[in-house]
């Protein structure tokens, strides 16, 4: 059976990813301790040691505002990690498979993003993701980048899972309103990657590496996101003090945080759909879905 290593096995999309992922080969999940993407030695070790033939990195520096101060940690684990696991995978033949971000983008387009626009990342965070994706692109040919954006899921800390907090202990909230994007569950994200590990595999099919855009279709702000949760909430009992109706818009400029974030979070998926013949679900089904986890 094909090896397949999993890194960050504990985060949000790793956890989904060990599910999806074992039915198509013996999968090697490693968490931050196991695999250390800030040990550039150690990292070469390890896939030395394991030898995979398809590599799934989800692994990230993920604390948007503090990395505004850790800088030197971010870029490690999302700019040259990448680049470390792209090289291993050209010299072994292997496939690297590497999540990235809205927040490569600067939020100002009017439209949905798509792959070719020009990144212009504002934040530290999104400057060392789209220093990893440059990584990978320059060091091996054989990889996917799936930029993904607002990921949710039952595991691991998210926006849905904070809403859902804060209103257990709240009886008012408020909410940036004017920042656009589509929610996008870890499951979904997992679900596309098996889709596509197992084309890859097809001997017959001509594979078509490079950037794809992963997210959930349609769009929404934080805080029709966030209404959207608590009215699912509300439906199925949870134990609330805030109703959603008591959930008040406010714009980003009166809620500023270390690290801007894009304005403009969407995606055009599209091309993606072209060359998977996938369907991407509405976000509303996804979080619909999570809440229920999370209630059950």
């Amino acid at each position: 059976m094909s090896r397949i290593l999993i890194t960050g096995a504990n985060g949000q999309v790793g956890f989904e990813l060990k599910r999806a992922l074992a039915p198509l080969g013996k999968v090697i999940a490693l968490t931050r301790q196991e695999m250390d993407l800030a040990d550039p030695a150690g990292m070469r070790a390890v896939l030395d040691r394991h030898q995979p033939a398809i590599i799934v990195n989800p692994a990230a520096y993920t604390a948007v505002d503090k990395a505004e101060t850790e800088v030197e940690l971010a870029m490690a684990v999302n700019a040259q990690a990448p680049g470390v696991m792209a090289e291993w995978a050209e010299q072994h033949d292997a496939l690297l498979i590497h999540y990235s971000t809205d927040d490569v983008f600067d939020g100002s387009k009017d439209g949905a993003y798509r792959e070719d626009d020009a990144a212009n990342p504002q934040s530290v965070y999104g400057r060392s993701k789209w220093a990893g994706e440059q990584a990978i692109r320059a060091r091996t040919t054989h990889h996917l980048i799936l930029r993904t954006s607002w990921v949710v899921g039952a595991h691991g800390g998210n926006f849905l899972k904070t809403i859902l907090r804060l209103a257990h202990e709240r009886d008012s909230l408020t909410v940036v309103a004017d920042q656009i994007g589509a929610p996008t569950p870890a499951a979904l994200i997992a679900d596309v990657t098996a889709q596509l590990i197992s084309r890859y595999r097809l001997p017959t099919h001509k594979f078509d590496y490079g950037t794809y855009h992963l997210a959930a279709s349609g769009e929404t702000s934080w805080f029709e996101f966030a209404r959207f949760v608590v009215q699912l909430a509300e439906q199925q009992r949870y134990p609330l003090r805030l109703v959603a109706s008591a959930i008040r818009p406010i714009p980003a400029s009166a809620y500023p945080l270390p690290a801007p974030r894009p304005a403009n979070s969407r995606l055009d998926c599209s091309k993606l759909s072209r060359h998977s013949d996938l369907a991407l679900p509405h976000w509303q089904q996804g979080v619909a879905h999570v809440v229920t986890q999370l209630y059950k």
